[in-house]
């Protein structure tokens, strides 16, 4: 019997929009009422996440940055695994070789090495390849722009970022050079000390290798008195592989996942524009 649903955010609860549809909060908390705990895993951090769920009073627990933070359901800090900083720097140094945009991701910032100019024309780009098919000078006035910007800090250099001590969850790096990403990807992959992800086709995002959604929720739920049959997954990406790949009850791929999600996953649901989500929630509840 199921009593846990561990879901992702973008591309699997949000719509392409980047919003919850009402029939899908609604679907939530019916599961909650119902007594099934529900679990967001995404990997946006807290502040990002709550970004998107303000107004829908969603009782969750939260697994962030791709399994860096743990939250439970009154959103206390339960867990989490940073990076180490040398490691860090031991990437970025290989990074710098690549024509990518990188940004060290933290539990309440994002940020990114360069010039005030440098780090406002990577936010515009970041912009246009995510979530905005639209002209530079009409990104600069939407709101999203305005978001991303009051959340991101320029830094000069990784030095400045080891001298913080800062709590790197994850490196985030972009390019709409899908290809290149894939030939990055199977450099990074090799050093065993890292997992390496994606939540869509033209990013990347490196975290340590304890931290990945699928082993951090096996040890969450566990703590909490489940048993991974009792758990149900649904995600999209490469970042929610290691979940979907997992035995758990039911790991469950949206229509819209990429090809070797579904492969992973025991089911296939319908899109996160069909609000797949609800349709899993409905028939599970019936």
């Amino acid at each position: 019997m199921i009593k846990v649903i561990a879901c992702d955010m973008d591309g699997t609860l949000l719509n392409d929009e980047h919003q919850v549809a009402p029939e899908t909060a609604e679907a939530v908390r019916r599961a909650c009422e119902s007594g099934i705990r529900f679990i967001i895993t995404t990997g946006r951090n807290f502040s990002q996440a709550m970004e998107q769920l303000a107004g829908w009073d969603l009782t969750c627990d939260y697994i962030l940055a791709s399994g860096a933070e743990v939250r439970d359901s009154k959103q206390r800090l339960v867990n989490r695994i940073g990076m180490d900083l040398n490691l860090c720097e031991e990437i970025f140094e290989e990074l710098k070789k690549w024509p990518v945009s990188v940004i060290f991701a933290t539990d309440s910032y994002d940020y990114r090495i360069g010039t005030e100019e440098q780090v406002e024309e990577s936010l515009i780009l970041q912009g246009q390849i995510f979530h905005l098919n639209m002209p530079r000078e009409e990104v600069v006035k939407t709101s999203l722009y305005q978001r991303m910007k009051a959340r991101t800090r320029a830094i000069s250099s990784m030095e400045e970022v080891k001298r913080a001590r800062l709590t790197v969850y994850k490196i985030f790096l972009f390019s709409d050079d899908v290809a290149m990403l894939g030939r990055l990807n199977e450099v990074l992959s090799k050093d065993r000390r890292i997992a390496v992800a994606a939540s869509f086709e033209t990013n990347l995002e490196i975290t340590d290798v304890r931290a990945q959604k699928g082993p951090v929720l096996k040890a969450y739920i566990e703590s909490l008195g489940y048993s991974m049959e009792e758990v149900m997954a649904l995600g999209d990406s490469m970042n929610d592989y290691s979940m979907l790949s997992m035995d758990f009850g039911a790991t469950i791929a949206m229509g819209n996942a990429m090809p070797e999600v579904k492969e992973a996953a025991k089911y296939v649901t319908k899109t996160n524009e069909e609000a797949g989500v609800a349709y899993v929630i409905h028939q599970l509840l019936q």
